[in-house]
């Protein structure tokens, strides 16, 4: 059962959401300690929910096994006291604002949601959990003919991406030698 998440989901989602992420180029990347990212995520997963699941366009399934936090047209930036919140900083976090600038740089004007993140613990990977997740969201760009839009960190979700009708739009390298970011937009049908 795919439903609407509450606050009161928001504890088991972070660690959800911190698993399923734990191996992300870029969580890897900007968040270099093995040791320390766990808890990192689940900070950085802990704001974006606060700050996302009152616009109610962050679905879950009953078990918390993932998530798919969406934002409306007007509402995607991640705010400086949202931010401030998370208390995360490494060695590389100045490099990781300088990506992030240019990422949200390349982010279309054009009246969209925004598919910021989707993500499913490790062992409910593969079931299809994740469309079953972006299905409702998806359905609604439909019926409204709202495009939607996203950024994959992972080449290999390009594939599942593409099945639900987004298309790569560009790319951004993070900087010094960091991942690549796929840009990809889904216009409604």
């Amino acid at each position: 059962m795919i439903r609407l998440a509450t606050q009161d989901d928001a504890p088991a989602l972070q660690g959800s959401l911190a698993q399923a992420f734990h191996d992300d180029p870029v969580a890897s990347w900007s968040l270099p300690s093995e040791r320390r990212r766990p808890a990192q995520l689940g900070r950085f997963y802990r704001e974006r929910l606060r700050t996302l699941v009152p616009d109610e366009m962050v679905f879950c399934d009953d078990e918390r096994r993932g998530a798919a936090l969406w934002t409306a047209p007007d509402r995607w930036q991640i705010g400086f006291a949202e931010l401030a919140r998370m208390r995360i900083a490494t060695r590389r976090t100045p490099l990781f604002l300088v990506g992030a600038h240019h990422v949200d740089s390349a982010h279309p004007g054009e009246p969209h949601y925004y598919l910021n993140v989707l993500g499913v613990s490790p062992e409910a990977q593969g079931t299809g959990l994740g469309t079953r997740l972006i299905a409702p969201m998806l359905e609604r760009c439909d019926r409204e003919g709202v495009p939607a839009y996203l950024e994959s960190s992972k080449e290999r979700n390009l594939v599942f991406y593409e099945r639900h009708g987004f298309r790569v739009t560009g790319e951004v390298m993070m900087p010094r030698g960091g991942p690549k970011l796929w840009l990809m937009w889904r216009a409604p049908h």
